[in-house]
């Protein structure tokens, strides 16, 4: 029964933070593929990868998909290494949108919307900084949120815990 009602909450927070009106870029996102292993474990990764295929059902699908969900599936695999205090889980997320940055905007790239040029590259990566910095500020907050929920214990006060 727990499996389920955090499965639903994993949903709801990137639904919630998806769907509001947002600047792009955004959400919970990243924070969330970082923090749901540390919080229940690895088994709960491929429900929020399913989580932001059902909201990109509603969203859009686009060309970049296995590009977004693959950059997912790492950052959820890198608190395995960034576990050990609040600065590193901290910057552990961080790394995780910089992860995000560097394969999605790869993937852009491969479009060929820049040409298959080194200068085409370079300008794929340029016109997305915007973009990023709302990645790297979003993910901070949501960061700060998810360390103060880690730190006060709010899930084991709910009955939720890695073990259920």
């Amino acid at each position: 029964m727990n499996y389920l009602k955090i499965s639903i909450g994993i949903f709801l927070a990137l639904a919630v933070s998806r769907f509001i009106p947002h600047p792009p870029n955004f959400t919970s996102l990243l924070s969330l593929a970082f923090y749901v292993p540390i919080f229940f474990g690895l088994r709960y990764l491929p429900v929020l990868l399913l989580s932001f295929i059902i909201t990109d059902l509603f969203i859009g699908f686009h060309g970049l998909a296995t590009f977004t969900w693959g950059s997912l599936i790492l950052i959820g695999l890198l608190p395995r290494y960034f576990n050990s205090g609040v600065l590193t889980r901290v910057s552990g997320s961080l790394a995780g949108a910089v992860i995000f940055f560097i394969i999605t905007n790869f993937g852009v790239w491969t479009n060929g919307s820049y040409g298959y040029e080194l200068n085409g590259l370079i300008l794929c990566y340029t016109l997305a900084i915007p973009f990023f910095v709302y990645n790297l500020i979003s993910t901070f907050i949501f960061s700060g949120i998810f360390e103060g929920i880690h730190k006060y214990k709010l899930l084991k006060k709910f009955n939720f815990s890695k073990k259920n």
